[in-house]
């Protein structure tokens, strides 16, 4: 079981998966949409939650969300936005595209991994 972060920041991913394996949570990450799409399609039996930021390179989070929600291999995937916006109208169109929820950084590590566990399958 495999979680997918996608951020341009090397901090912000660096962050995230270091809170997700303290608590024993494999972890790939991606820098762009892009390069999670490349991921998603190596690790598409394993990954089981996606966590995208909406400002990127090459392909934002919002586009990629679209592109992930149109494959039928991927549709029963959570994904969850992890951004700094806190704009209504950011939040209300990534619910409409296919977002499951929405995380406002920063996040408190017990939140986050209490979030998280929420979408995870306990297999």
């Amino acid at each position: 079981m495999k979680i997918l972060i996608i951020d341009d920041s090397e901090t912000t991913r660096n962050f995230y998966t270091y809170i997700l394996e303290s608590q024993r949570i494999d972890v790939v990450d991606a820098s762009d949409g892009m390069n999670a799409l490349d991921k998603l399609y190596y690790y598409k039996d394993e990954i089981k939650l996606i966590l995208t930021d909406l400002n990127m390179p090459n392909l934002d989070g919002l586009s990629l969300i679209k592109k992930i929600r149109e494959n039928k291999e991927f549709e029963e995937i959570p994904i969850g936005i992890l951004s700094t916006l806190d704009e209504k109208d950011k939040i209300e169109e990534g619910y409409r595209i296919g977002a499951d929820f929405y995380i406002i950084k920063p996040v408190e590590s017990n939140n986050f991994i209490e979030i998280v566990k929420s979408y995870l399958e306990v297999e």
